[in-house]
């Protein structure tokens, strides 16, 4: 297959606040969930449709993920992946550098500051779009990366952050 790779770095939608039950077990709330029903509709349209979608197991991201995908043929089912709770940009470095071929469009669905932080290290430049990120994303908000190498071959300054998507709030 030839073209670029397409990967989607997606920060949660906005969460409730810390409850008795924990941050992993946080729901979104009302806003949130309105930003993620936004948030699918534009992805679908400017980076879909998705051959992978890699999202943590946090409750926040698994209802982010399945509100922005909606019945869209355009979302495949998502991994949900205990170690996308807590890893950081080289973790996930490392496991996006072990996909396979077939997998050409990636969404991934996690946490500050690992979303904000894999988009700086892999991104091209030290332009303006790079010190924007570097300050960290805001809910809601999705990194869209062109990936011009293989997977295995993704490293640090090998992918340029084409867009920053975000729904209005």
């Amino acid at each position: 297959m030839a073209g670029p790779r397409t990967l989607v770095l997606v920060r949660h939608a906005k969460a409730e606040v810390l409850g008795q039950l924990g941050d992993e077990m946080r729901a979104l709330a009302p806003r949130g969930r309105r930003q993620a029903s936004a948030l699918g509709s534009m992805l679908a349209a400017v980076a879909g449709p998705f051959d992978l979608a890699l999202v943590s197991s946090a409750l926040r991201t698994q209802e982010t993920y399945r509100i922005l995908a909606g019945d869209s043929a355009d979302y495949p089912k998502p991994r949900v992946l205990d170690e996308l709770y807590q890893v950081n940009a080289h973790q996930l470095l490392g496991m996006l550098q072990r996909l396979g071929e077939r997998d050409r469009r990636v969404v991934v669905v996690g946490h500050e500051p690992t979303m904000s932080s894999l988009a700086y290290l892999l991104h091209d430049s030290q332009d303006k779009m790079a010190r924007q990120i570097s300050l960290g994303i805001p809910t809601s908000t999705a990194c869209i990366l062109e990936v011009p190498v293989p997977w295995e071959e993704l490293d640090r300054n090998r992918a340029h952050v084409r867009e920053v998507v975000r729904p209005a709030h």
